[in-house]
C-alpha cells in the first residue's frame, strides 16, 4: 500500500526509534520475537503511524491510471500489504480504487512469506505464474519471487539496495503504466 498505490510517507525510522528497535530492522519480525507486553506495546506504536498514513498518504501519480488501464483489460487486482485491515479500509475508503481482494498481516504470514501472494491468487482464480508483484521494497520483491510471481520493484529514484533481482525495475507507476500500455 505505501509506496506502491500512494507516495512513500510510512517514516520506518520513526517507528523504529520508537520501538526502541535497531536501525534497519525489520519491523514485523522484530514484533513476532517480543513478549506479550513488548509487543502490545510496538502494536500500538505502529497503528499510531498506519493510521497516520492511511488518513493522509496521497496516491501515487499514475496510480488511478495504471488501475483504470488494468480493469479495463480485464486484469483482476489484489493489494497485499503487511499494514493491517483497519488502515486498508481507512485508506481504501478516502482512495476509492477497483481493487476487491486485499490480504493484510491478519490474514496470512506476511511478506516476504508467498502465502499472502498465493491466497490473493486463489481469490481471485488465477495462477502465480500469470500474475506481476509490484512493490516498492524488499520484501515485495521476495514474496513475488517466492511466490512465482514476475516481480516489478519501484525504486522512487533508490538504488536497490538488497540482492533479490527483481524480474523489472521501474522508477514509478507512471512508468509502469507506460509500460503496460505497450504490451497490450
Amino acid at each position: 500500500m505505501d509506496g506502491t498505490l500512494t507516495v512513500p510517507t510510512f517514516d520506518f525510522p520513526a517507528v523504529r526509534r520508537a520501538m526502541g528497535l535497531p536501525e534497519g530492522a525489520p519491523i514485523l519480525e522484530y514484533m513476532d520475537k517480543m513478549n506479550p507486553t513488548e509487543r502490545e506495546a510496538a502494536e500500538a506504536i505502529l497503528r499510531r503511524f498506519e493510521d497516520e498514513v492511511a488518513e493522509k498518504a496521497p496516491l501515487a501519480p499514475g496510480c488511478e491510471n495504471l488501475l483504470d488501464m488494468l480493469i479495463e483489460r480485464g486484469i483482476k487486482l489484489a493489494m497485499i500489504t503487511r499494514n493491517r485491515r483497519d488502515s486498508v479500509n481507512t485508506f481504501l475508503k478516502r482512495h476509492p480504487l477497483p481493487i476487491r481482494v486485499c490480504i493484510t498481516r491478519e490474514d496470512a504470514p506476511h511478506k516476504p512469506d508467498p502465502t499472502p501472494l498465493l491466497m490473493a491468487c486463489e481469490k481471485l482464480g488465477v495462477t502465480a505464474k500469470n500474475c506481476w508483484m509490484v512493490g516498492d521494497g524488499e520484501f515485495d520483491v521476495l514474496a513475488g519471487i517466492n511466490a512465482g510471481m514476475k516481480t516489478i520493484w519501484l525504486r522512487h529514484g533508490r538504488t536497490r539496495g538488497f540482492s533479490a533481482v527483481p524480474w523489472l525495475e521501474v522508477e514509478d507507476l507512471r512508468e509502469l503504466n507506460d509500460l503496460a500500455v505497450t504490451m497490450r
